[in-house]
């Protein structure tokens, strides 16, 4: 289990390659967009960098990394030789069917197709393909250079070989894996979502502003970072986009997504990725400032 390949160039999928490639692994980054891929890689080297400035590795260690990755848009053979591939795509449940269907056709039979999708069904992701005991989750943390955490998933098929494989894969990245089952949002967005979700009601309700809500789970709950925040450094997208898995998952109204979080997303006000979310984001500027429309 040498050779991987991560479908996918953004935050994740940039980050689960640099972190395969630092370990030793052989990656192949795969991504529709060439330019992603640029972006991609000048991200790997900026994190590789703020590494060595820690000395917590070598400019070896660091050139040795890079060696290891190779860019492609062509995943047909891309993934022809690999014997891991793990999907990093946007959370949207039609891309994913379709890339595993690819994923399926290119790959070779005995490799094993691994998604880090935060919430979507392993059993749905699964049927499509032709081998659905080769299906597997590994849902990384972001940032994921530094998180330790892997959710392993199990499919209703994934068999007990490939999960030992994928938590001694993970071990072996210095990450400590944790095995969960295929239910809606898993553990950690099944709880994580509702809580942030629940933050964004607090200010839709207006219990609470923005940086109040903040500092009373960061100084009450010793939460490094408050919920709104933490909404606007995983994206708004992608929380609605859990909690409507959720919401439809469980068809339970106790998981029903905040209106404004429905209303920040149609507005394009995604957090850091976007700019502006809760708080505003200038290139270069750690201080956070709340959206005007918020304060």
């Amino acid at each position: 289990m040498n050779k991987i390949a991560v479908i996918g160039a953004g935050t994740m999928g940039n980050g689960i390659a640099h972190t395969f490639a630092q370990k030793g692994f052989n990656v192949k980054l795969v991504d529709i967009s060439k330019d992603q891929l640029e972006k991609a890689m000048v991200t790997i080297g900026k994190n590789l960098d703020r590494m060595v400035a820690k000395d917590r590795i070598s400019e070896s260690d660091k050139s040795d990394t890079l060696s290891r990755i190779e860019t492609s848009t062509d995943m047909a053979t891309a993934i022809s030789d690999v014997d891991l591939v793990v999907e990093a795509a946007t959370e949207n449940v039609d891309l994913k069917l379709k890339i595993f269907k690819q994923m399926d056709e290119f790959s070779k039979e005995s490799c094993i197709l691994a998604t880090n999708t935060s919430s979507i069904s392993l059993t749905k992701i699964a049927a499509v393909t032709g081998r659905p005991d080769k299906v597997i989750g590994m849902h990384f943390m972001n940032p994921v250079p530094v998180m330790k955490l892997v959710e392993v998933i199990r499919g209703y098929d994934t068999s007990d070989e490939v999960t030992k494989t994928i938590f001694e894969m993970s071990v072996k990245l210095g990450k400590s894996p944790v095995e969960v089952n295929d239910y809606p949002g898993f553990v950690a967005n099944r709880i994580l979502m509702p809580m942030i979700n629940e933050a964004i009601y607090t200010l839709y309700e207006s219990v609470a502003g923005v940086q109040e809500i903040d500092t009373v789970m960061k100084l009450g709950m010793a939460h490094p970072m408050g919920p709104l925040q933490l909404a606007d450094f995983i994206g708004l997208d992608v929380c609605l986009a859990i909690m409507n898995v959720l919401h439809d998952g469980f068809a339970n109204p106790k998981y029903a997504p905040c209106p404004l979080l429905v209303n920040m997303v149609m507005a394009g006000k995604l957090g850091r990725k976007s700019g502006e979310g809760f708080y505003k984001y200038t290139k270069g500027s750690k201080d956070l400032v709340v959206s005007s429309r918020l304060s």
